[in-house]
């Protein structure tokens, strides 16, 4: 007996031993031990996830004497945490750490905190230094406050993975520029971790193989000798997985991708069911959580098979870049049921993919790795990564599938380069920056000015402490249409792109006076400049009379210019708490929007002191207007629900349609106008931002709105996204539907807000009792069903539990097809599962008009629009025929 089992005991280890990568990927690896920095203080901390910082100081070698220990003099509300942040270590001349390497024939994980606040002593905008790890220079020339402002972020995260050294120890040295007087550097915190093999494949280069080769001749590129800079770093289709959540302790952070997601089809959010186990896949690849959730496409082979899901990204050029794609198929349970062709920058990558037959199971992730080259040649500063359903091997569905994708910039191994030059920072901002330090006067009429456009458009806008990005316009992507597999080559979830100017600084303008503002070339082109004169004409000297309304702006006065054109003329109140940056906010906006569903700026005087602004007349007032009781006009159900879409359009536009992508942060019943045709008109961009452009997803920023609108995660995080407007979209929809205020004090408390109070009946099913009593009877089930489920996902407590705006477009335009069929008397009600509804009622249709809007606000079609618009009735039908993106 005790022989055999002392045969079977060597049989088994026989079999360990020859299988050491099942075995050991089985195990948990053993998270490294990482050595994490906080730097300008003897005493260390801990942060608010409760890791232990130690003191940098005994790790200084050379030059370590003479570096300076400080505390920033105000701490950001956007500071994740005041450990590392709020201590920095200040260099005057160049200095070096030694840090001892756990492993040196593994990679090491470097990460350099930066937090360019106001230092006793130290003016931050001074900083330019260059940083080198090893033999490779990571920064050069680096201004870590143009970096900030660039992103919009107070502070941010450089990560790097370096390549393995022949020695036992990283030195990392800091040295101040020496072309910049008074330069210095500096650094907040520091992270050292040796990684395990995370990069053990060579990648496939795209677009060297060809369409069609086989990919496993196609040339490769050695990345031993290679240090790589992190880029981006995506859940597709989940939901941000913080550092602390990370797997085996190497701290990495995990975005959401919906923000670089080329147009308004998105595709489908699955997530698995059934248990995901990492199988073959080291557990130090990702998360988990990553290959729990995916986007895909959905199953329609109709819809797909002429569309494409795309991811656009900012890149500096002239480098190389790491393309990784994680995959788990959790649907399909054998070979040809969902393949599809990828690309990389347009190039075919692979063709062909099918992550079944790839793995021969389910519930199985896998990594695949692809490099392409971004040149400087065709001046495109963009990487593009696209899936497209392939039909070649006939699957039974046209599809395709992304759990996860990673982005790395490869060194120049000639050079040992990772650095890249800093962003460019507008002339506006830095007139900002003064006029912060400058009286609040108004400047003489004819004094004149210039200005050039914000053109930084990688990874963000202002930091939340100037507090200006309403007025900055960045170019987050070139909405250009590509074939996939044409020749060409964004926002930074942890860098940014310096090399990310798209448009060229206009030619200097020149303001017309007034109110310290300054306007660009471009926005005092594209709208009429007005004298006081004029303005005074229009409104018979701002008579009283001629008020039709009053916001936070000041009051809006009807007026007559050109002897015969009504207008709404908008003048600033002195006492108002808004001013130059929402008047100028407004201009710089509208004046480069055209949309049908978005109010029109005709011109603006800054004349005398006055800031006033001039829009197209809006014969039927505010949405708000036609609600409340008292009012002279009692809207339809199906004209409140036109109305909420014509402003969902607007809204949906501005989010991913305009050249830029901007948030309204105002939305609600007063600022949705109505002309005489009823078409509804989105209004008010004062306080309006462009983002989210920087390393989170987000816009860092003070915040601002109206309450009983507001989104509670921005107002607790101060972290302004598209899906702040969708709640406050959320609010307006059910403003609407029960005809009463957002706020209401009158109310007993739990009625007061009408968010909270809708929310509640919901989940009580008592919604039915709080509808306006003059809709009652007048609404469908089934489109008063899919228009309140679409009202409570908007008010959602989680941003990224809310649907795009483009989904709420969507919904609505479905919901007014279901009230449209109940009314022509073929109700669905008895025929029809609502859940499944879509596919009963010309689905195809619907997807067809939803799509189309992605072309609505272009200036041709725009005014197309506007010429064919003969008849009320026709003012949600206007739509642009699209084939695919």
């Amino acid at each position: 007996m005790k022989t055999k089992i002392h045969i079977f005991l060597s049989f088994l280890s026989l079999f360990l031993l020859s299988n050491p990568v099942h075995a050991a990927t089985n195990e948990p690896i053993k998270a490294p031990t990482p050595l994490i920095l906080t730097c300008g203080t003897s005493n260390g901390g801990k942060d608010a996830d409760g890791r232990s910082w130690e003191p940098d100081g005994k790790y200084l070698v050379a030059g370590g004497d003479k570096s300076v220990m400080s505390t920033a003099g105000t701490q950001d509300p956007s500071l994740s945490s005041a450990v590392p942040y709020m201590t920095a270590r200040i260099f005057q001349s160049e200095t070096t750490y030694k840090f001892p390497l756990q492993n040196s024939t593994s990679r090491t994980l470097l990460r350099l905190h930066f937090y360019p606040s106001s230092y006793p002593n130290f003016n931050v905008s001074n900083s330019y230094f260059s940083v080198v790890a090893g033999d490779v220079t990571v920064l050069n020339n680096f201004s870590a406050f143009l970096a900030a402002e660039a992103l919009s972020q107070a502070y941010f995260i450089k990560e790097y993975y370096l390549a393995p050294s022949k020695f036992a120890s990283l030195n990392v040295t800091f040295k101040p520029s020496d072309n910049q007087s008074q330069s210095f550097a500096f650094v907040n915190g520091i992270e050292v971790i040796s990684v395990p093999a995370i990069f053990n494949v060579d990648p496939v280069m795209v677009g060297t193989a060809g369409v069609g080769a086989d990919l496993e001749s196609a040339s490769t590129v050695p990345i031993d000798t290679s240090s790589m800079e992190t880029m981006f770093r995506l859940n597709v289709g989940g939901q941000y997985i913080s550092s602390t959540n990370d797997s085996n302790g190497l701290m990495r952070t995990w975005y959401d991708d919906s923000v670089y997601i080329y147009g308004a089809a998105s595709g489908i959010t699955p997530q698995s069911e059934i248990p995901i186990g990492y199988k073959d896949l080291p557990s130090y690849i990702a998360p988990l959580d990553v290959y729990r959730s995916s986007r895909s496409m959905g199953v329609s082979a109709d819809i797909n098979k002429n569309s494409n899901i795309t991811w656009i990204f900012e890149v500096d050029p002239n480098f190389i870049y790491l393309v990784r794609f994680h995959w788990c198929e959790f649907q399909m349970k054998k070979a040809n049921q969902r393949v599809f062709d990828v690309f990389v920058n347009n190039k075919m990558a692979s063709p062909g993919v099918d992550i079944y037959a790839w793995t021969n199971s389910i519930a199985t992730p896998m990594k695949k790795d692809y490099a392409v080259l971004v040149s400087n040649k065709t001046g495109d500063t963009q990487l593009w990564v696209t899936l497209k359903p392939s039909d070649i091997t006939k699957p039974q569905y046209l599809d395709t599938l992304l759990n996860g994708l990673e982005i790395f910039k490869l060194s120049d191994n000639a050079k040992s380069n990772l650095a890249g030059p800093n962003p460019n920072i507008s002339d506006m901002m830095k007139k900002y920056q003064d006029a912060q330090l400058a009286p609040k006067s108004f400047e003489s009429p004819n004094k004149s000015k210039t200005f050039s456009i914000v053109v930084t458009g990688a990874a963000g806008g202002v930091a939340a402490a100037f507090g200006v990005a309403a007025v900055i316009f960045l170019v987050a992507s070139k909405k250009r249409k590509r074939v996939p597999g044409s020749d060409a080559t964004t926002w930074l979830p942890i860098s940014w792109t310096s090399n990310s100017s798209s448009t060229k600084s206009s030619t200097p303008g020149k303001s017309h006076g007034g109110g310290g503002t300054n306007i660009s070339t471009d926005a005092a082109c594209n709208c009429r400049y007005f004298n006081l004169t004029e303005i005074r004409n229009a409104t018979k000297n701002f008579d009283e009379s001629n008020v039709i309304g009053v916001g936070g702006f000041g009051k809006v006065y009807k007026g007559i210019i050109d002897g015969d054109t009504k207008v709404a003329i908008k003048r600033s109140n002195p006492s108002s708490e808004q001013g130059v940056n929402e008047f100028q906010t407004e201009i710089e906006m509208l004046s480069r929007l055209r949309h049908k569903h978005l109010v029109s700026l005709i011109g603006f005087c800054e004349d005398n002191g006055e800031m006033i602004l001039v829009y197209d007349y809006m014969g039927k007032g505010t949405l708000r207007e036609h609600l409340y009781k008292g009012n002279k006009i009692t809207l339809s159900w199906k004209q409140r629900l036109e109305i909420c879409i014509g402003a969902a359009r607007g809204l949906h536009y501005l989010h991913t349609g305009a050249k830029y992508t901007i948030i309204h942060r105002d939305v609600k019943t007063t600022n949705i106008l109505v002309d005489d045709k009823w078409v509804a008109k989105v209004s008010d961009f004062g306080l309006s931002k462009t983002g989210p452009n920087m390393n989170k997803g987000h816009v860092s920023t003070v915040v601002k709105g109206s309450f009983g609108y507001l989104d509670p995660e921005y107002f607790r995080r101060q972290q302004l996204t598209e899906k702040s407007d969708v709640y406050s979209f959320g609010v307006v929809l059910f403003e609407v539907l029960c005809a009463r205020p957002a706020l209401n004090s009158s109310l007993p408390k739990e009625q007061v807000s009408l968010a909270d109070w809708a929310m509640r009946c919901a989940r009580n099913k008592t919604l039915e009792e709080i509808i306006d009593p003059q809709l009652k009877g007048k609404i469908s089930p089934e489109c008063l069903k899919k228009f309140t489920n679409t009202a409570e996902k908007c008010l959602a407590d989680h941003g990224t539990d809310r649907p795009t705006m483009g989904d709420v477009l969507w919904n609505l335009e479905f919901a007014l097809q279901l009230q449209d069929s109940h009314e022509s008397g073929h109700s669905t009600t008895n025929s029809i599962n609502l859940d499944n509804v879509e596919e009963e009622i010309d689905h195809n249709s619907l997807l067809n008009m939803h799509r189309s809007t992605l072309s609505l606000g272009d200036e041709y079609e725009a005014k197309k629009s506007k010429d064919d618009d003969t008849a009320a009735e026709d003012i949600f039908s206007q739509f642009v025929n699209q084939n695919g993106r």
